[in-house]
């Protein structure tokens, strides 16, 4: 299949968002005078995926996932803080962090010349944009359509029928999602009719409900795929 349009999650696809994260977190709790344990990242991460998951499921509305976050965090050890600033400082932090994963540079670069490059991604739009700018691969990309500014996020049939509609010329048949979640990413593209490659870097099982049409260890692997025009 030879495809001229490629549509990259970006979170753990091509920019690192768990060493982001990490980075952003500990720097966050120490200027309120915190250790950033392993036992607290525990429960910030169980908060956060709870108030998430209620998010996808209609439950609650986002503003409610990323201002009561560390607010509740916080309460579960028995202290009250501000969580719309913590938030808003996190936000700061985690706009400033734009750690490539590895070969996205590379992959970037080279597949621009030949394809037509789209960032899809689940996020705040106003932070994806700026650490999309600052890791230095936002001029390949034409367009980023961020789940904040459509209103509706990966999987959704609704998310991929607004890129389709908003991308010149798009072609189904011409058009790869590239992504490292089966959730979002790979459920997305089964949803929408687009093909698919599984970017599968820590050799996570297969699923039987959800089938990639290519499934890839590492980024550069698209290669196989996606030939570029040297």
């Amino acid at each position: 299949m030879s495809y001229t349009i490629l549509l990259f999650d970006l979170d753990d696809t091509l920019l690192d968002f768990g060493a982001n994260e990490t980075d952003s977190l500990n720097k966050l709790f120490q200027q309120h005078g915190y250790t950033f344990s392993d036992e607290l990242f525990q429960v910030y991460n169980s908060v956060n995926k709870q108030l998430w998951a209620d998010y996808e499921n209609g439950n609650i509305a986002l503003d409610v996932v990323l201002n009561s976050r560390f607010s509740e965090t916080m309460l579960r050890l028995g202290k009250v803080v501000d969580g719309i600033e913590w938030e808003n400082q996190y936000r700061e932090l985690l706009g400033n962090g734009c750690q490539h994963i590895e070969g996205a540079l590379e992959v970037c670069q080279s597949l621009s010349v030949s394809h037509r490059l789209f960032v899809i991604t689940n996020g705040i739009t106003q932070t994806q944009i700026k650490r999309l700018k600052q890791s230095g691969l936002n001029e390949f990309f034409e367009d980023i359509f961020d789940s904040q500014s459509i209103g509706f996020q990966k999987p959704s049939k609704e998310f991929f029928d607004y890129v389709m509609s908003h991308i010149k010329d798009f072609n189904i048949k011409e058009a790869l999602i590239i992504g490292d979640s089966l959730n979002t990413d790979i459920k997305g593209g089964l949803l929408s009719g687009i093909d698919t490659c599984w970017i599968n870097r820590n050799s996570q099982k297969c699923s039987a409900e959800i089938q990639s049409t290519y499934t890839v260890a590492n980024l550069v692997d698209i290669y196989e795929i996606c030939t570029p025009i040297k």
